[in-house]
């Protein structure tokens, strides 16, 4: 895409934040705090209306590849700080009408409870697309988005449709590119994404964010011993309630590749095979470097390459 990246934005609007800040961005009709300002506090109103023309740049680009982003008449409010007596204050319509950055936002917003999950998919496909734009698969990009168009079609809201986004991107790399050139995608996605900040499991971790975005409902198998820099050949993990719903005898993995890419950048999974389980899919994690990639966006299930 020209000009900032999706990554820069986010980078900004998290530069301009602080934790003891009163102002916050939210849409003066909906109350919703869009990504990517939601949860983020600024130090004085001019500093939060930059943060907000940032957000509406931000979600503007996204459009480009999911036009379903909801639009938002965002404005700056002040919260008093905790034990004050004041009430809370918000923007007159007066001031408002300085930096209203939008039109007026639809009806259809996503589910209550889903929003990590939409920020998950948006995030997976924002640092996905910035690597196709950047190493010249153009190609790709379109067809991506031909594929979803046809899919949205049938589809009734923004939580589906999110969903819909990265079924399309898996599909079209699966298709169009090695399993080598599949690797070097997600490697230099995950790149862009904010790197983890602890030192927990690699393994554990990418299941444990998958399950708190709603990526995934549940999981086992995943033993504390597991070390992914020890040379063990394979692991294997049990899921359930997996939001990506199997296509032509495969499971779309992305998600799950591209979030332990990000993990453990060093190493990426070589392969992944999928069989069926019960409620659930059982996901098996190919780590030696045997030369031979596989399903590491789209995995075969029950073997069936």
């Amino acid at each position: 895409m020209v000009g900032p990246t999706l990554i820069d934005i986010r980078e900004h609007i998290d530069g301009l934040g602080t934790k003891g800040g009163q102002y916050y961005v939210r849409c003066g009709r909906t109350g919703d705090r869009p990504v990517p300002a939601a949860g983020t506090r600024f130090p004085d109103r001019a500093t939060a209306r930059a943060a907000a023309r940032a957000t509406e740049q931000y979600r503007s680009a996204l459009r480009r590849y999911d036009p379903q982003v909801p639009y938002y008449d965002l404005i700056v409010c002040e919260e008093p700080p905790l034990g004050s007596t004041k009430g809370h204050r918000h923007d007159s319509m007066t001031e408002r009408d300085e930096y209203t950055l939008s039109e007026p936002v639809i009806t259809k917003t996503p589910t209550p409870g889903h929003s990590d999950l939409v920020e998950f998919c948006h995030r997976v496909a924002g640092a996905v697309f910035e690597t196709l734009s950047e190493s010249g698969y153009d190609d790709i990009e379109t067809a991506v988005m031909d594929a979803y168009f046809e899919l949205a079609e049938n589809v009734g809201g923004p939580d589906e449709l999110c969903l819909c986004l990265l079924k399309s991107i898996t599909a079209e790399l699966h298709e169009r590119l090695s399993p080598a050139d599949q690797a070097e995608v997600l490697t230099d996605a995950a790149a862009r994404l904010k790197p983890p900040t602890d030192e927990t499991n690699p393994l554990d971790a990418t299941l444990d964010t998958l399950e708190q975005r709603g990526v995934i409902e549940s999981y086992t198998g995943s033993p504390d011993s597991v070390d992914l820099d020890t040379g063990a050949e394979a692991v294997v993990v049990q899921i359930s309630g997996y939001a990506l719903s199997a296509q032509n005898d495969r499971l779309p993995v992305l998600p799950v590749t591209l979030e332990l890419c990000r993990h453990h950048t060093d190493h990426p999974p070589q392969s992944i095979q999928v069989t069926t389980g019960d409620g659930g899919w059982q996901l098996m994690f190919g780590l030696a470097d045997t030369g031979d990639q596989n399903g590491i966006v789209s995995a075969p299930i029950d073997g069936e390459v």
